[in-house]
């Protein structure tokens, strides 16, 4: 995979017939149904059939499963992601034809323009802390359109058209995506070493992090997670008077539970799968509870004050929506509980992701009483598991039985020596530790390994979110 390329926008209203290939992807899918609701005529292929494809064709897209060049009929616009190689039947055609083709993210871009565009990045929560912002605004009478890389657990949309002027969206950094945005409210969670399959190290991370808060429009505001010194950096370059990539008036909200964060938070506490905390903001103080376990989730709500804050939207009424967000899918989602044990899915896929859902789940057990965190991790991409091996065996000590698959590949080729023993030969003494190359007798193994009062974790970004269902059918 490689870097995005930034282009200009192109306004939706002028895309004309847009065919989506892969538009069963859960950012794909979302960018075509705001286009349907927008009337804009829309086809797609996918690999495989789901019940996104069945959703959007109920909304007026012609949808197909399997890639053929005679798909594109007579498409204006072409959309791919990043995971499209270039021998694939309808991108071919479409070159051949000179059709429009655009990145998912130009294509997300046109449906920004002329909203005041949130963009939510950082390289980890972004997904949470823009479903919570979105159910935060939607409680605060805001209804704004969104475009998350997850689905929000109580609507089960990822994405969808509001009557309001705000776009919230999540702004990936994977593959430099991000860089198409001009936002109005840039947010940057935090930012460490990761993707680099597409980076050449860390140096490259931080400085597209830079690119991406130039590209604030002019009198925008860049909402920073401070508790990161990398972003405390970021600040401090971007408040700099005639700094590289300045932008014009530009406001600057931080957040965190740093002592000059302008949005504090303090006396954070476990309360079952949620937590009570205080935020403090203009001097005045409000407690909040959220339905979403653990500290870095109060972190994420604190970002959402704060954008509510640069939008005119008052804290506490933003507190007060953020009441409602029951969570977002694959983070830390309950899946359900059988024979006395309780299953729960997640996405986390880098280390620091994996030690704070551990660190809530550690949380949420002491305070319920329930006796051991059974995680089971899936690593995802060979690269990642091999710049980061050490590091997930660390944050697997967390749990107290580990469980470790083989690697997840996705869109990348197996290396000689890669494998999910990288990390549990390096898991610390303490765990019970497995490691379980067969897929397809994992859930056997871990509803074998799981006790009555035990909490089960099933983490990474591949087909791992599969054996949740399974392992409860045994348990029960």
């Amino acid at each position: 995979m490689s870097l995005v390329s930034p282009v200009e926008v192109v306004p939706a209203a002028q895309l004309g017939r847009v065919h989506f290939i892969a538009i069963g992807g859960a950012g794909m899918s979302g960018i075509a149904r705001i286009m349907l609701k927008r009337g804009i005529e829309v086809s797609g292929s996918d690999a495989k059939d789901s019940d996104l494809l069945a959703q959007l064709a109920g909304l007026g897209a012609k949808v197909h499963v399997g890639h053929d060049a005679a798909h594109l009929g007579d498409a204006d616009t072409v959309v791919v992601s990043t995971a499209i190689r270039e021998s694939n039947p309808e991108l071919a055609a479409a070159r051949a034809r000179g059709l429009r083709i655009l990145h998912r993210s130009a294509a997300l871009a046109a449906l920004m323009a002329g909203r005041r565009a949130v963009a939510v990045a950082g390289t980890h929560g972004k997904t949470t802390t823009t479903s919570m912002l979105t159910v935060a605004l939607q409680e605060a009478g805001l209804d704004p359109s969104y475009c998350i890389g997850g689905q929000l657990v109580t609507t089960g949309l990822g994405a969808d058209e509001g009557t309001g002027d705000v776009f919230a969206a999540e702004a990936d950094e994977s593959d430099g995506s991000f860089l198409m945005y001009a936002p109005h409210v840039a947010v940057v969670t935090n930012i460490e070493a990761d993707h680099l399959d597409n980076y050449s190290g860390f140096d490259e991370v931080k400085s597209n992090f830079a690119k991406f808060v130039s590209r604030i429009e002019p009198g925008g505001t860049l909402v920073a997670g401070v508790d990161d010194p990398v972003v405390r950096e970021l600040v401090d370059s971007a408040g700099s008077a005639g700094s590289a990539g300045s932008v014009e008036d530009l406001g600057i909200l931080t957040y965190g539970e740093a002592e000059d964060a302008a949005v504090r938070v303090s006396g954070f506490a476990a309360r079952g799968l949620g937590s009570t905390f205080t935020l403090t903001a203009g001097g005045t103080e409000i407690e909040v509870a959220l339905s979403v376990p653990g500290r870095h989730n109060m972190l994420n709500a604190a970002a959402v004050v704060a954008v509510g804050i640069a939008l005119g939207v008052p804290a506490a009424a933003v507190a007060e929506g953020l009441r409602k967000f029951g969570g977002a899918r694959r983070r830390l989602e309950l899946k359900g509980e059988a024979g006395g044990v309780e299953v729960f899915d997640s996405y986390a896929h880098h280390p620091t992701e994996l030690t704070a859902d551990l660190a809530a789940t550690r949380g949420y057990l002491e305070e319920s009483g329930r006796r051991r965190i059974v995680a089971v991790f899936q690593p995802h991409l060979y690269s990642r598991t091999r710049f980061f091996a050490a590091e997930f065996a660390q944050a697997l000590s967390g749990a107290d039985v580990a469980i470790v698959l083989d690697v997840y590949g996705a869109r990348e080729d197996p290396e000689p020596g890669v494998t999910g023993e990288l990390i549990s030969s390096a898991v610390p003494a303490g765990p019970e530790v497995h490691y379980l190359p067969d897929f397809a007798t994992a859930a056997e193994r871990v509803a074998g390994l799981a006790r009555p009062g035990d909490i089960v974790i099933t983490a990474g970004a591949g087909d791992v979110t599969t054996l949740g269902p399974r392992i409860l059918d045994l348990l029960a």
